[in-house]
């Protein structure tokens, strides 16, 4: 077990709205003052049954979905994910660990009339904690939008501690940039509140046509490699740029129940034929330009980018016409696993009675310490609530990848 009441050893869990696998990362977290000090110890990718991810990626709108289908979802994510546990734990951990905190599989965002009115992700924590013999953290979104918020983005609690320097030594705003399936935005500033949101699509929607063109042979544009021998169709771009969310005030979010393949199909219904090659570097360029302007909104000029995204260059491209691109490895925590080093952030606070989320950023009426937790074989021995906020993350080495 940890070593002193602040010390944890967390593996967090983690399958972004691209649905391409489980994120797992394992980090020693340790609190000294109000700084939280992360030793990474390492992440994977572990891919989903193929079966399992077919059915996930069936259930999403607009498909229907039953309530016996969710059950199975439910339990087949919980079992795929407590797998991803006791791999990430033995490979990356010399199979010890404290904690698991799991952010889950998300399905569905419940926006209506610009309030988040539930949220919900998949991944049953119980058995992750009856594999693992660890206590789960785990649905960690929905007591932010019980308190008036959106639940998301809670990247926006890792970049508002990790980036504080950057942007104090900057003596600018400096963003941090998401890029899963839905973009999200973090603006730090040298002294003010931390706003976050999201943008718009990220891969979302290059992903859906990645799937049509190619008559679902591919789940994604690889390397970016369609839209690189594309060209901009502006007609279609102005459709699309007219969607109502890009004009919404923040906080806001989003999700795969908005920005999906038949939304991209009506988007095209009506226009003059749009080559493949064309389609997808339009969606691109969409990415690029609402983000672009958002940062443009702040006052941002440098982004630290991570998630997916990361690794298409036809997007890094068309994002450098607009901002600074920083990847997110250069400060320590490797672009394809922050997400999962965020859910470690957040089940370590949670276990020491510290709220997860940013009001500035999610909406929600105050500070709220987020999530469930499921015991594990022992019983739960929770530490006193820390006294201390934590104000700044301080990464501690560089990670190892299997």
């Amino acid at each position: 077990m940890a070593h002193s009441r602040s010390a944890l050893r967390v593996a967090g869990l983690l399958s972004g709205t691209s649905i391409d696998g489980i994120d797992v990362a394992v980090a020693d977290l340790r609190a000294t003052g109000d700084e939280l000090v992360l030793t990474p110890l390492g992440h994977r990718e572990l891919p989903y049954p193929e079966r399992l991810r077919e059915a996930l990626l069936a259930a999403l709108p607009p498909g229907p979905c039953t309530a016996e289908q969710l059950t199975r979802l439910d339990t087949g994510v919980g079992q795929a994910f407590a797998e991803a546990a006791v791999t990430g734990i033995t490979e990356l951990a010399d199979g010890r660990a404290d904690l698991v905190a799991s952010l889950g599989q998300t399905v569905y965002h419940w926006v209506e009339d610009g309030r988040a009115r539930g949220t919900l992700q998949l991944g049953q924590p119980a058995w992750i904690a009856e594999r693992t013999g660890l206590p789960v953290v785990a649905d960690l979104r929905a007591r932010d939008v019980a308190a008036g918020g959106h639940g998301a983005p809670l990247a926006g609690t890792l970049d508002a501690l990790w980036l504080r320097t950057l942007a104090d030594g900057e003596g600018a705003p400096v963003g941090g940039l998401n890029l899963g399936g839905i973009a999200n935005l973090t603006v730090v500033r040298p002294e003010g509140p931390v706003l976050a949101y999201d943008t718009g699509p990220g891969n979302a929607l290059l992903d859906a046509a990645a799937a049509r063109v190619t008559g679902g042979a591919r789940h994604s544009d690889v390397d970016g490699a369609l839209a690189a021998r594309g060209t901009v169709r502006e007609d279609l771009l102005a459709r699309l740029l007219a969607d109502p969310y890009y004009a919404a005030a923040p906080p806001k979010s989003t999700g795969k129940e908005h920005f999906h393949a038949e939304y991209l199909r009506a988007a095209t219904e009506g226009l003059p034929a749009v080559a493949d090659t064309d389609l997808l570097t339009t969606l691109t360029e969409l990415t690029a330009v609402t983000v672009g302007r958002e940062c443009a909104r702040h006052g941002v000029r440098t982004v630290v980018a991570s998630g997916g995204g990361v690794r298409n260059p036809a997007l890094m491209r068309a994002l450098a016409r607009h901002v600074t691109v920083a990847p997110s490895a250069d400060l320590g925590l490797p672009a394809e696993a922050k997400e999962a080093y965020l859910t470690a952030v957040l089940g370590w606070l949670t276990w020491h009675g510290l709220p997860g989320n940013l009001p500035a950023a999610t909406g929600a009426a105050g500070p709220r310490p987020l999530g469930s937790i499921t015991p594990g074989a022992e019983p739960l021995r929770l530490p006193a609530p820390s006294p201390t906020a934590i104000s700044r993350l301080r990464v501690a080495n560089r990670t190892r990848t299997r």
